[in-house]
């Protein structure tokens, strides 16, 4: 895993939108809005799952999507350890207390203009989720191993805003795991496997 990226640089993060499966330019790629993630593994009957949730149906910008829990970076005082970690707790009501912290992902910059910072952490297997309904509608585990085998990750093709965008895209029982986060996984099996 890398330390943190930084997020004050904006050109790895274009290299890190995976390559040229997303050729468009984010909206606004000079000026981004920084955020965090925690991509939270645990031990689920012996083998490794990554939580994910499901964003409410409520939320003014991807209502209903599959995501990490996390969120804005609040400040330049703010890391984006630190911001994960806050944001994991008020989502889902993962303490700091129950996570290690593995290392961070490469810095990935959505087409709507964040720069997010994945960080990876091993969570407790004591952890139960306490949901911030008003933001999270549901979270859930997919094993590792579905994640990381690349006859599950598909490119899929689809007008979004009036723009024809190409995105990763991972399928779970009913889950459709897209965008951001099926990227960000992908970077993470390009680093265990790649």
């Amino acid at each position: 895993m890398h330390k943190a990226p930084d997020l004050n640089d904006v050109s790895p993060a274009l290299a890190a939108r995976l390559d040229p499966v997303i050729a468009d330019p984010p909206l606004n790629a000079q000026s981004p809005r920084h955020a965090a993630v925690l991509v939270p593994v645990r031990d689920v009957g012996g083998h490794a799952h990554v939580i994910l949730t499901e964003r409410s149906h409520e939320m003014p910008a991807h209502a209903g999507q599959i995501s990490f829990p996390g969120g804005r970076i609040s400040g330049p005082q703010e890391t984006a350890l630190a911001a994960a970690l806050r944001e994991s707790e008020e989502e889902i009501g993962l303490a700091h207390e129950q996570v290690e912290i593995l290392g961070f992902l490469d810095a990935y910059l959505t087409g709507t203009g964040y720069l997010i910072a994945p960080v990876v952490a091993v969570v407790d297997h004591g952890f139960s989720p306490v949901l911030e309904e008003r933001e999270v509608a549901d979270v859930f585990d997919v094993p590792l191993s579905f994640l990381m085998d690349p006859s599950n990750h598909a490119i899929h093709n689809r007008e979004i805003s009036g723009r024809n965008r190409r995105f990763y895209a991972m399928t779970y029982n009913e889950r459709f795991i897209w965008g951001a986060t099926a990227a960000m996984l992908k970077n993470l099996y390009d680093r265990i496997y790649g």
